[in-house]
């Protein structure tokens, strides 16, 4: 038996390549830019590697990174960045959901809106597993 695909199928196969790579072109660049931001800014520092300084509060909570990115500090644009790596592939697990519904796939739509349940609620609870 040979498997047809239709229209929405390739359709909805090329918007997610589409996704990844935009996603984590997008995310290289955000990186690169935060990085050359904060060697910039930072570079000349003199590291002491007896004293531990820890990381900035302002990169613990989304409104610290938002804050952080309009003002241009590099740790906030690069922490972004990686935060948009890591979206990336969730934002294709929606898009694969929303073209098994198209196509009236209710095993896979199941199947994927549950790995995006236990991603999501990993992500939320700090469990993972």
């Amino acid at each position: 038996m040979t498997s047809k695909k239709t229209a929405t199928d390739v359709d909805i196969q090329h918007i997610i390549g589409w996704i990844l790579r935009v996603g984590v072109i997008s995310s290289m660049l955000i990186v690169f830019i935060g990085g050359c931001l904060y060697l910039y800014r930072h570079g000349h520092e003199q590291v002491h590697y007896t004293h531990f300084i820890g990381v900035p509060g302002f990169v613990h909570s989304a409104s610290g990174i938002i804050h952080g990115i309009f003002t241009w500090r590099g740790r906030a644009i690069i922490q972004a960045g990686i935060i948009l790596l890591i979206a990336t592939p969730v934002v294709r697990i929606i898009f694969s959901a929303i073209g098994f519904v198209l196509e009236k796939d209710w095993l896979y739509t199941g199947i994927t809106l549950l790995v995006l349940a236990i991603i999501l609620l990993s992500a939320l609870t700090g469990n993972a597993g």
